[in-house]
């Protein structure tokens, strides 16, 4: 984990702030002060990565006021207390209440700058801790993972998150390709039927007279060639979850059929007058709008209704281009664990052809290409000259658009490649700290979305 620099001072006295900001920031540390403890308390929160260091004597909140309302924020969270010599058994008691540390006034620079440091080492173990428990809480969910830093993607898993325990059937829309059922799929593992069968259909694949048959199932018998009993996708989804995949594509007869059974949470196989209780969730996948279909007569407009509890919208990749250089990163994992070969590194100016081509099979085209350089390497068949000499379609805009979105790209390349570490994308890309904090800054990104 990267070392923390960050320190909040607090102090009344101006010339003991600037003092003291000037002893720390010749230690290279990042130094924030304030006059009040009152505004200190506006810019902490749990996960702040650094630590204070506060006056006991302070106009209106005072020092041990102020730790003890931290220690209701985030009992872990080192606070120094600076005393004089009347409030040493203050301090002492502040710090059997949780405070880290006191120094006493007059204090020298060094003992103030060991005492950071060593604050600064203990909530740089306090929070990597943390961020281990969250990660070993991640990876052991179960279901896949839904990759992405655009503020699009963490939208999605937000309401996949949310919805994902209710058993409401989910409209879920997008162009081929963008991941439908990886989101169908993400539902169904992160909801209370994990246990039970996740069953995917595509409505597109099946003939028109056998679909029937293939959702509600038949009796023998029910009709030629029914030679024995034969349970549909209905009953199989029993206690789990149905996806629908090219939902636009079923037949209007057997919409009537999907229509009863949404209402009724039964099924009636061919040739049975028997109704069979379903627990199920039904995900239905559209690449159109649903609603226009059923304008244009082509799909029942009371379906439409009846599976819109829940639409989720997926955008295409070239709506979300900040997330390619993430996703291509898992997928050559993904593709070098799959075939056993080593995984090879793009080059930068391939990183920007990625973000500059439109995509137009989206993540499913992203994820063919990222086992094609797996497998072929130089020989994979793209490069640099095919989006020189137009092959590849090339993203419009300015020199200034294109460069700001070459350097986010070499950024979200190098934190994927290094699981987040800035000191290590500090050394691949030689650049200072500070230089590397701005950027990040500046691009919206987070180390921990790459780890």
């Amino acid at each position: 984990m990267e070392l923390l620099t960050k320190v909040l001072f607090i102090d009344d006295e101006k010339h003991i702030r600037q003092a003291n900001r000037q002893t720390l920031e010749l230690e290279d540390l990042e130094v924030i002060t304030s006059d009040c403890a009152e505004q200190a308390l506006e810019v902490i929160d749990e996960d702040w990565p650094g630590v204070v260091v506060c006056d006991i004597r302070l106009p209106g909140i005072s020092g041990m006021e102020f730790q003890e309302r931290i220690n209701r924020i985030d009992p872990d969270l080192p606070v120094i207390l600076i005393t004089g010599h009347g409030d040493i058994s203050t301090a002492v008691r502040a710090m059997r209440n949780g405070a880290y540390d006191f120094l006493e006034k007059p204090y020298s620079s060094e003992r103030l700058v060991k005492t950071v440091v060593r604050a600064l080492e203990k909530r740089m173990l306090t929070l990597e801790n943390r961020r281990l428990r969250t990660e070993l809480e991640v990876h052991s969910a179960p279901g896949p993972r839904i990759i992405g830093v655009t503020a699009a993607t963490k939208r999605l898993r937000a309401t996949i998150a949310q919805i994902a325990d209710t058993g409401a059937d989910v409209l879920v829309v997008g162009e081929t390709g963008t991941g439908k059922e990886l989101v169908a799929r993400s539902l169904h593992e992160h909801s209370n039927r994990r246990n039970k069968n996740f069953v995917a259909v595509n409505c597109g694949a099946i003939a028109e007279n056998l679909i029937e048959s293939e959702l509600l199932g038949h009796e023998a018998g029910a009709f030629t060639d029914a030679k024995a009993l034969r349970v549909g996708k209905f009953e199989h989804a029993n206690g789990g979850t149905l996806m629908l995949d090219e939902i636009e594509s079923m037949p209007l007869q057997m919409q009537v059929h999907l229509l009863r059974v949404l209402q009724e949470r039964a099924v009636e196989r061919l040739g049975s007058n028997k109704l069979i209780p379903l627990d199920i969730r039904v995900v239905a996948a559209a690449k159109c709008d649903l609603k226009e279909a059923a304008e244009r007569g082509e799909f029942r407009e009371d379906l439409y209704y009846r599976l819109n509890v829940v639409c989720i919208e997926i955008p295409p990749l070239r709506a979300r281009r900040e997330d390619i250089p993430l996703l291509f990163h898992h997928y050559l994992l993904v593709a070098g664990h799959r075939y056993q070969r080593e995984v090879p590194t793009p080059k930068a100016a391939e990183v920007n052809m990625l973000m500059t081509y439109d995509w137009p099979g989206n993540v499913r085209e992203l994820r063919n290409l990222a086992e094609r350089y797996v497998l072929l390497g130089s020989q994979a068949d793209w490069s640099v000259e095919q989006l020189l000499s137009g092959e590849l379609t090339a993203l419009s805009g300015s020199l200034h658009q294109q460069v700001e979105m070459f350097e986010r790209a070499l950024l979200e390349q190098s934190l994927a490649a290094h699981n987040g570490s800035l000191k290590q994308v500090m050394a691949a890309l030689c650049l200072p700290r500070k230089t590397l904090y701005d950027k990040l800054q500046k691009h919206g990104l987070d180390k921990n979305d790459f780890k």
